[in-house]
């Protein structure tokens, strides 16, 4: 039987923390419904240490507090500093580049079996799905209210047989506080967005949700009602690349996954991947990254 991909959930993130501890106590703590992080750099550094590019299958409210760091978020490369928040939703794909060393950060992670405090269709907009994860500036007073929030977590989840309703009460406050000032950064950003930069922003969203095995721009621009020339034209003209290049950036990182954290035969990925054939797939993956799939796979 396969082995499911090794994601950066609850069991892997306990795996790497635990020899770890004692150094980690006073800024950390996990169980099998939540995680909270209190500005370590060392929880990062050992998460970073991991082989990226990293999956996660849960959700993720960071406050970045200090410092600065280069991360690709699901094939999109971003500068995060000081004063941002930062969600990371289900299915987010992330690849650290580099950080600085006063890099504070503050959050929680929400696993699979924490209890969702909304009921089904009244997840707030910014967490039901439509968008996989976003980074903004705020003010001094909005990352207060944040820090606010996750401290009162941090308190109440270290008392004795704590309260799980007032958890969820509180994750609920913390999720509306993310998805008001998204929604807010979200309608400046379109009233002061090029119609070109809304299309790239569409065309990214796409990709990272059907790059896996919609291979062709065609797809994309039927799914956009946009004729393929008018596409390609404009993802280059606002990001430099190619819309061919960025659909190959996220088929090989998807390969690269399965090869590094499945046992699947080389064989049955390029089938799940719709290749037409084996010899196809090894001979485009050799093409983009200089490897066999044998050879990346045996390097890991």
């Amino acid at each position: 039987m396969d082995r499911q991909p090794k994601l950066m959930d609850f069991s892997r993130m306990r795996t790497i923390f635990e020899p770890h501890l004692a150094q980690i106590r006073e800024n950390f703590f996990i169980n099998n419904e939540l995680g909270i992080v209190h500005g370590n750099p060392i929880i990062f550094r050992l998460v970073w240490q991991q082989k990226p590019p990293f999956i996660i299958n849960d959700y993720r409210m960071g406050v970045f507090a200090r410092g600065e760091a280069l991360i690709n978020f699901n094939l999109v490369e971003k500068h995060v500093t000081g004063g941002s928040l930062v969600f990371l939703g289900p299915g987010t794909i992330i690849n650290p580049i580099k950080f600085s060393n006063d890099i504070e950060i503050h959050g929680i992670g929400l696993f699979a079996d924490f209890p969702m405090p909304f009921a089904t269709g009244q997840m707030p907009s910014a967490f039901n799905g439509q968008v996989r994860d976003f980074q903004i500036k705020v003010s001094d007073a909005d990352i207060e209210t944040a820090n606010r929030i996750i401290n009162t977590l941090w308190h109440v989840v270290h008392q004795n047989n704590y309260n799980m309703q007032t958890v969820c009460s509180l994750v609920a406050a913390l999720m509306n506080h993310y998805d008001g000032l998204y929604r807010q950064h979200t309608d400046q950003l379109i009233s002061s967005q090029s119609h070109e930069q809304t299309i790239f922003d569409r065309f990214i969203a796409l990709v990272n949700q059907h790059g896996q095995y919609e291979h062709q721009i065609s797809y994309y621009a039927e799914r956009m009602c946009l004729t393929e020339r008018y596409l390609g034209t404009i993802i280059r003209q606002v990001s430099g690349t190619t819309a061919k290049e960025w659909i190959d950036q996220a088929i090989i990182t998807h390969i690269k996954i399965e090869l590094r954290h499945t046992n699947k035969s080389i064989t049955q990925i390029a089938e799940e991947m719709r290749f037409p054939n084996t010899s196809f797939f090894c001979k485009y993956f050799k093409r983009m990254t200089g490897m066999t799939t044998q050879a990346y796979r045996q390097s890991q």
